[in-house]
């Protein structure tokens, strides 16, 4: 009888365990972090439905880096504003646990215990350079961990349906606009 298992495994069931826990362990750090430091992850800020104060923050940051390229630099405030409210009722109407998902990546992000560690940015977004932010999703993707990975995915694309459903990002890319019926 021959043995079934290959020698070097991609993914063994250890290192699926290990991941689990430190995804597991980061989750709820985040979750006890906010809880303990008074964020509440129900209050949407201001006019928004369900983006959270810290969540702009985040976002602010990283929209312009991820739109880089697709987005003129003079028109960057209103392209981030337009993406913001885009993500905001995107978010909006998602089912309550792929929301709850979104709200946890958004709270390892601007959690001061998880944030440095995680993404390299040891000081708030708000002041940090867009140098830093292209590396925290550089590493993000090329890292070895799925769930940091699952992470820049999801960020990348969150970022990129936002802008790209907006009819001043069609321009851009060609898009002439859904048929008239």
């Amino acid at each position: 009888m021959t043995d079934t298992l290959s020698i070097d495994p991609a993914l063994t069931r250890r290192g699926l365990l290990k991941i689990g826990l430190f995804g597991s362990a980061v989750l709820a750090t985040a979750g006890l972090t906010a809880t303990l430091g008074g964020c509440s992850a129900s209050v949407p800020y201001a006019q928004m439905n369900v983006l959270r104060e810290a969540d702009l923050v985040v976002l602010r940051a990283l929209i312009p880096v991820i739109l880089e390229g697709a987005v003129a630099a003079e028109k960057m405030p209103r392209a981030l504003s337009g993406t913001l409210e885009s993500l905001d009722f995107s978010l909006a109407h998602l089912s309550p646990e792929m929301l709850k998902l979104t709200l946890q990546l958004f709270d390892v992000l601007s959690s001061p215990l998880t944030r440095g560690p995680l993404t390299g940015i040891w000081g708030s977004w708000a002041n940090a350079e867009p140098e830093a932010i292209r590396a925290f999703l550089l590493r993000w993707q090329d890292s070895s961990l799925e769930l940091l990975q699952m992470g820049h995915s999801s960020l990348l694309q969150l970022v990129s349906m936002s802008w790209y459903g907006r009819p001043e990002s069609w321009a851009h890319c060609g898009y002439p606009g859904p048929p008239s019926v």
